[in-house]
């Protein structure tokens, strides 16, 4: 009721207006990506089209959609995409997975419902810019949890002991970490759990990037906290960003019946043929994730070779997901080297000062192959001679 009140009196009584800054990486995107001819910017693994999803889920389009009624559908998504979701986990009922418009919806949702001013977050940094700079906006203390470029960019467990305080509500984890790649394991998790145990705070992690590997290094933080809030969506792991599907999922009825008030004030439905593809392909992940694990390991293979070439730029292990945060060597700044490339060779890649961290860029690497080989070389020979 206090946040609500402060929203009222700011808005509509003439107050100061809440400010928010400039979303680096999506303000980088909406102005160039349009542009690019060789696009190894993105960070979702090379998108499906409705023909390869017909072909994967061996329904047609009239299949999926000649009879869906285009009304509002299931509010929280439908009963066949929550069972779907509620799979994906070890610890959560289908009656405790909602649907959003993507992870950046469920994300707003978590933070939206479950902050007031007077509260303290504390962000892994650098993350998601919507995992801190919303809870800012609101008014929350927020605190950043540095990632050690010096320890392979792995957070400090000695460090989120002297951030949290009595005070703090929520710990926002970003796993896999966009866009250092970061992928905190099982026992670094549980340390972090049970530091947040000791002054009940909620552990928000936006798992959008979940890596496409076949070890178990990989674990979801609604299956090791009561208190823990998964954010997810089909946009990376499963290729459909276009389709705007995510959802939030919690091991807590009463959290979820927390996220349900404030679902209402945030959005209806994610749409009818939207859920629609969801369900396909989420009822067919077997062949999708074969699909993109093929396409990840085949081209990470490519992206590793051309790396072993080149003496300015500098990467080391990455999991499974679909980008690469390599670092080069050369001289100025890395955003007027990277909006000098896109306008002299067509390449794109996103600079890593859109996330405050400088020399390094974000490659997306899972797209097709040929715009992934032209790339690299349009790349290599304008490093050569910058």
């Amino acid at each position: 009721m206090q946040f609500l009140t402060m929203i009222f009196l700011n808005n509509f009584l003439g107050g100061d207006e809440m400010k928010i800054a400039g979303f680096g990486v999506e303000a980088w995107l909406n102005q160039y990506e349009k542009s690019a001819v060789y696009d190894l910017s993105q960070s979702t693994i090379e998108s499906l089209s409705l023909a390869e999803i017909s072909k994967l889920t061996g329904l047609t389009l009239s299949e999926l959609f000649g009879k869906q009624k285009l009304d509002y559908g299931w509010i929280e998504g439908s009963p066949a995409f929550k069972q779907a979701v509620a799979q994906l986990y070890q610890q959560v009922e289908p009656e405790n997975v909602l649907q959003t418009n993507g992870a950046t919806g469920a994300n707003y949702l978590a933070l939206y419902a479950l902050l007031e001013p007077g509260d303290q977050i504390v962000a892994e940094y650098p993350s998601y810019q919507q995992l801190s700079d919303i809870p800012k906006s609101f008014g929350i203390e927020t605190v950043y949890w540095r990632l050690d470029p010096q320890n392979n960019w792995y957070p400090d467990l000695n460090r989120l002991k002297q951030l949290i305080t009595a005070k703090t509500k929520m710990i926002c984890l970003n796993n896999a970490n966009n866009p250092t790649g970061t992928l905190l394991q099982r026992d670094f998790l549980n340390e972090v759990v049970e530091l947040a145990k000791q002054v009940n705070a909620y552990v928000l992690v936006d798992e959008v990037y979940q890596p496409l590997s076949a070890d178990a290094s990989f674990v979801s933080i609604v299956d090791l906290y009561e208190k823990g809030i998964s954010t997810n969506s089909l946009s990376k792991t499963y290729s459909v960003p276009g389709i705007r599907v995510g959802w939030i999922a919690t091991n807590d009825q009463k959290i979820t019946d927390i996220f349900r008030k404030y679902r209402d004030y945030t959005m209806i439905c994610a749409g009818v043929l939207n859920d629609t593809l969801a369900v396909a392909l989420l009822n067919n992940q077997a062949k999708v994730l074969a699909r993109n694990q093929q396409i990840v390991k085949e081209n990470a293979e490519i992206l590793t070779n051309w790396v072993q070439r080149e003496d300015k730029v500098e990467l080391k292990h990455f999991p499974a997901i679909p980008f690469a945060f390599p670092k080069f060597e050369i001289n100025g700044d890395i955003e007027t080297f990277c909006v000098k490339l896109l306008q002299e060779t067509g390449v794109l890649l996103v600079p890593g000062n859109r996330f405050a961290i400088l020399n390094h860029v974000r490659l997306g690497y899972c797209t097709d192959k040929a715009t992934l080989k032209k790339g690299l070389q349009l790349l290599s020979e304008y490093l050569l001679n910058y």
